[in-house]
């Protein structure tokens, strides 16, 4: 028999070996989690367990490969049969069974994304007598998801997210009852189907129930605080016999709730099993002890939690690191500055990573690097100069200023409601191919073209080109983007997008870039051209080359590590987010994504903080340094003032 006192530390070991009954392992940032379950499925096959009676649910398919082929490793090729896989998998496996139960065709359709837009879509056209403001396929699809997702009806969701719509709410609740009798006609489910049929076979077939209740003696979860209410609920139910449930998670992580994770899950797993035992995960093996320090500091502020303290097994090293700016500008080119000096130190460009709160706290940064041609990848997603809803507004931009632009013409054209490229070929043939906003005749002759439907939208953005060039904002592009906004794009935002409140803060970082940059809009314009050839580079230097700076959110960094890490824009209301501000569960969920950031660091930790922030109209609002930099004891870091580099 395998010694696991040998092959793990005391912590994992008391997890790994822990006899029958519910168990939480709370597992620390670094502490070993995934080599913890490895062992867990290896100790109960050594033990007897036949591996098809042990189910291991995970959140990404990777995660579920790495642990299985790891279990082989461990205990063996049986391990092979063990049911492993993400909560979507495994509920297609159950309904690949059953679904007749549940009055579906065993070989059912998935819709993938493209498929259920648009058949939401044609729901739309079919339901909808005034299509010009009623929001498009994505959010109603967004809004159907989350219901899903939270196991409630449309109507609860919709009294926040219809805010800045005037909409009947009874309209979406229709298009979402037919959308869900097509599928059902089609003898298809979208992939929020697989979870709400597979927990209804779990509880509405008692002998369905029972049958998978008897063949998975236990049932174990990775990363559980970031279940939903119906993975919770589902775990429950199948571990509801033989009791045996092992879940596995950090309660300091939850970071996901706006996308459906439910705190309450992990917090209330003692509760809901009374007998079970908690086992703490807390000798980290990524950090050096101080980056630690900071960490265990920063995440004390929350009150309702597991308490636990991160240990060091590496030595100790350098302090991290907080640097008191002056603006988003300064910081941008004191990060240039530190990437050299940690270069010279002997770290790669892919030892590094910046990290930030919300996608626009970048923009000065990534204008600062496509300057200095410094290659970076952007892992939670595109540049921001290549989003849409940037580009949507670029187009605006370039239409103003390039009467030659048949690409922006179509693109600004094709927001509004009822025109699509047919119709923008015909009108840019009817204008003679070109478009000079300067041309009232011209303008004018576009206006009377439109279908009334598309006209009384474009008569806002019409008088936007007249004021454009009689007030000579060219030399002011923020006043023009938010007059853009406020006419129009507010709106459609709104309308197109499932966050739309998020995108507008990306623009109303681009008008503040606009406003600041030389030549005005035609400058910055010319400037994005040249930033964006240089992403494509940067996109081919990528499959060639992998020593490039990493960009990142926090949320998407989450179970990632660098030995160099950067967090921008420690500023209260930037991070934690102004969103977050006053309302103590969301200060919390904060505070843990601000310690995710945190433990992303193995050696070096540098936290910077902008006093000031600049407003499209040249004026400035002062912005104190982060709480959650405020709070932490003195001495536990560096501080420097203004771009000073030294070590």
């Amino acid at each position: 028999m395998t010694d696991y006192s040998r092959l793990l530390n005391p912590e994992q070991c008391e997890a790994a070996t822990s006899g029958d009954g519910p168990l939480l392992v709370l597992a620390a940032a670094g502490t070993g989690k995934t080599r913890t379950l490895v062992y867990r499925v290896a100790y109960l096959v050594e033990r007897g367990a036949a591996p098809d009676s042990l189910l291991l649910l995970t959140f990404t398919n990777r995660a579920a490969r790495e642990m299985l082929e790891r279990a082989k490793q461990v205990a063996g090729e049986s391990v092979g049969n063990l049911w492993s896989g993400t909560f979507h998998h495994i509920c297609n496996r159950f309904l690949r069974r059953f679904a007749d139960k549940l009055g579906y065709p065993n070989d059912f359709a998935i819709l993938d994304r493209d498929d259920s837009r648009a058949l939401i879509d044609q729901c739309i056209k079919d339901t909808v007598r005034n299509k010009k403001d009623f929001p498009k396929k994505d959010v109603i699809g967004s809004l159907i998801s989350s219901a899903a997702n939270r196991a409630c009806d449309v109507e609860d969701v919709l009294d926040q997210a219809l805010s800045d719509l005037k909409v009947d709410p009874m309209e979406i609740v229709k298009i979402a009852n037919l959308y869900t009798e097509r599928k059902r006609a089609m003898g298809a489910m979208d992939f929020d189907d697989l979870l709400v049929n597979g927990l209804r076979l779990l509880t509405e077939q008692e002998p369905i129930r029972a049958f998978y209740q008897n063949k998975f003696r236990h049932v174990l979860v990775d990363e559980y605080q970031d279940t939903n209410l119906l993975q919770a609920k589902m775990v429950d139910v199948l571990a509801g016999v033989n009791k045996n449930v092992m879940a596995v998670g950090d309660d300091f992580q939850c970071i996901y709730s706006w996308r459906g994770a439910d705190f309450r899950n992990i917090m209330e797993f003692p509760r809901r099993w009374p007998e079970c035992r908690i086992v703490k995960l807390e000798q980290n093996y990524r950090s050096v002890p101080e980056v630690l320090e900071v960490a265990n500091a920063c995440i004390k502020g929350n009150p309702e939690q597991f308490q636990k303290t991160l240990r060091p097994t590496r030595k100790t090293r350098n302090k991290p690191r907080v640097f008191f700016l002056r603006d988003g500008e300064e910081q941008a080119a004191a990060l240039l500055r530190l990437v050299q000096r940690y270069r010279e130190d002997g770290y790669n460009l892919s030892d590094m990573a910046v990290l930030y709160r919300a996608h626009f706290h970048s923009i000065e940064l990534q204008i600062a690097l496509g300057r200095s041609r410094l290659p970076y990848v952007i892992t939670s997603g595109i540049s921001v100069f290549e989003q849409v809803h940037v580009k949507d507004v670029l187009a605006f931009l370039r239409v103003c200023e390039y009467p030659n632009d048949r690409m922006a013409f179509g693109r600004l054209l094709g927001m509004l409601g009822g025109v699509g490229e047919k119709t923008v070929d015909s009108l840019w043939e009817k204008l003679g191919g070109t478009f000079d906003t300067r041309d009232t005749g011209q303008r004018e002759r576009l206006t009377a073209a439109l279908k009334p439907a598309a006209r009384g939208q474009w008569q806002e953005i019409d008088r936007l080109f007249g004021d454009y060039h009689r007030e000579h904002l060219s030399e002011s592009g923020g006043e023009v983007i938010q007059r853009f906004c406020d006419v129009f794009y507010h709106t459609y935002l709104a309308r197109a997008f499932e966050n739309g409140d998020k995108r507008e803060e990306d623009i109303r970082e681009l008008a503040l870039q606009v406003s600041r940059s030389e030549g005005g809009v035609a400058g910055f314009l010319q400037e994005v051209a040249l930033l964006t050839n240089v992403d494509h580079e940067y996109d081919k230097m990528a499959r060639e080359h992998a020593d490039m700076l990493h960009l990142s959110t926090v949320h998407q960094a989450k179970g990632l590590e660098w030995p160099v890490v950067f967090v921008i824009w420690a500023s209260e209301g930037m991070f934690p987010s102004s969103r977050s501000l006053g309302e103590a569960e969301n200060d919390a969920e904060e505070r843990r994504l601000f310690y995710v950031a945190v433990t992303r660091a193995k050696d070096e930790l540098v936290l910077c903080s902008p006093g000031m922030r600049r407003t499209r109209d040249g004026g400035v609002f002062f912005c104190k340094p982060s709480r959650f930099i405020k709070e932490l004891p003195r001495g536990l870091t560096r501080e420097s003032y203004g771009a000073a580099m030294s070590y």
